[in-house]
């Protein structure tokens, strides 16, 4: 078979997951029933759902900064092998995963058991950046070809030194949603805007 076909084979299938994932988080935002229409007003009921706009646009914000750097790594290589796909499979399960601790955060956001949502919620995107790590860590020693160009040497060292970060600071806010989930759930959103801002190819 061959590889570049197979890699984009890999690739197809990885954007219908990504895609399906997102699509799937805002069947979460739940339409206000009749009886609260009719007791609070529509708008009113509309602005309640915010826990849920939250989560919505964190959880989406978030996957599609993961697919940009799926696709940005899949720049770079022309071949893929078996373990790569096991791993990628890993990330993967996790991405898919990523609507139900949304959908869950929403319900319970203003919840007494809020923390657990939030452990949950952080854990999971924990979960996706050392499945990303592991993932890139393989790459970047087996399939990267040794004739890349230098512009694409450097992008591979960027991608390196920014994903020093990811574990270490998810692995921060899964501790901080401990404390406070809404602190976690506000920093979950500005690093997805970190690696959303660092994430940009090199081109010359």
């Amino acid at each position: 078979m061959h590889e570049e076909k197979e890699t984009g084979r890999v690739e197809g299938f990885s954007d219908h997951v990504f895609a399906i994932a997102m699509t799937l988080l805002v069947i979460e935002i739940k339409i206000p029933s009749h009886e609260q229409v009719a007791a609070e007003g529509l708008a009113q009921a509309l602005a309640a759902l915010w826990p849920s706009y939250l989560a919505f646009l964190t959880s989406f914000f978030t996957i599609l900064v993961i697919w940009v750097h799926h696709h940005w790594i899949f720049g770079l290589i022309s071949r893929i092998d078996h373990p790569s796909l096991y791993m990628n499979g890993l990330l993967l399960l996790f991405v898919a995963f990523v609507p139900f601790p949304t959908a869950l955060i929403a319900e319970y956001s203003l919840h007494t058991d809020a923390k657990v949502a939030a452990n949950l919620y952080t854990g999971t995107f924990l979960a996706i950046s050392l499945a990303f790590d592991i993932l890139w860590r393989y790459i970047s020693k087996r399939l990267l070809s040794s004739n890349l160009t230098g512009t694409k040497r450097e992008e591979a060292a960027q991608i390196t030194k920014q994903y020093r970060f990811g574990p270490p600071l998810y692995f921060a806010t899964f501790g901080l949603s401990f404390v406070s989930e809404k602190l976690s759930l506000t920093l979950c959103l500005l690093m997805a805007l970190f690696f959303a801002l660092g994430g940009w190819p090199i081109r010359r």
